[in-house]
């Protein structure tokens, strides 16, 4: 019971709402990444690959959960990164759209399409962190600041792989080139600006998506020569996973990664 000396607890006041979608399509990315690294534990293609695969998960993993508890105080709605990771639905997720697809489009999983996808992100996020790291907002700097280290690593893995699979065997070449035309059209949404992404470019917390293109551009175009795979076509599909307009694929995926808390909510393990 509370007494006159009792002094009543508020909730901090909340960021505005872009800020907290910045940093969750940040998080929520590493974290819906981290997932379908996981799901090659155990089924990696060699021991050496199926290590490092976990490895990278559990590095994306450990962005996500800086990240969404970063979220979860600007939200100020006392929710942690627990909360945002297994008790929302995928409306309310903010990834880009080319990290919830699947590891394969069959009914097997192709390490060439997840070396694809990891290779073009990560060439993303290692421009985007380093932007990141003059950020106006100072936990997210800090994030940025230990993020880059770890996503310098996995570009030189994926990369390595993706040059190896495209200068590789005819298979091996036509299993990377059929998962970069695949997962092409998709990288689209990360350069398209948004409401969210002005306002956090106004603000210094976040540089403009469209402002990394021409340079992450020109590396993967690099890198393409050297695996001896082309380029395809531009086309003017944007997916719209940032604004939370989810492929099926991501309910799946939730539907797995947050049954065990939705069944023992508030469980202490």
């Amino acid at each position: 019971m509370a007494t006159q000396t009792d002094t009543p607890t508020h909730a901090a006041a909340a960021a505005p709402a872009w800020h907290i979608d910045a940093v969750l399509r940040l998080g929520d990315d590493a974290l819906v990444l981290a997932q379908r690294a996981s799901e090659w534990a155990g089924h990696g293609p060699v021991l050496e690959e199926d290590l490092a695969m976990a490895n990278i998960g559990l590095d994306l993993l450990g962005q996500a959960r800086m990240l969404l508890t970063h979220a979860g105080q600007l939200e100020g709605a006392g929710r942690d990164e627990d909360a945002l990771a297994y008790f929302r639905d995928s409306p309310q997720f903010r990834n880009h759209s080319i990290s919830e697809l699947p590891n394969g489009r069959g009914k097997h999983d192709d390490y060439a399409l997840t070396i694809v996808r990891h290779y073009l992100h990560s060439e993303r996020m290692v421009a985007l962190w380093q932007a990141l790291t003059g950020s106006t907002d100072a936990q997210l700097a800090a994030v940025a600041a230990k993020a880059i280290k770890e996503a310098k690593g996995h570009l030189r893995h994926a990369r390595m792989w993706l040059i190896r699979f495209g200068d590789g065997t005819d298979e091996s070449h036509q299993r990377a080139q059929a998962a970069l035309e695949w997962l092409w059209p998709y990288t689209n949404e990360y350069w398209h600006d948004d409401a969210v992404d002005l306002a956090a470019a106004e603000a210094g917390v976040m540089p403009l998506p469209s402002s990394l293109q021409a340079g992450w551009l020109a590396r993967v175009e690099q890198t393409l020569n050297e695996a001896t795979l082309e380029q395809p076509p531009a086309s003017a599909f944007n997916a719209g996973g940032k604004s939370g307009r989810h492929t099926e694929h991501l309910d799946y995926l939730l539907a797995e990664m947050q049954q065990v808390a939705r069944a023992h909510p508030g469980a202490q393990w």
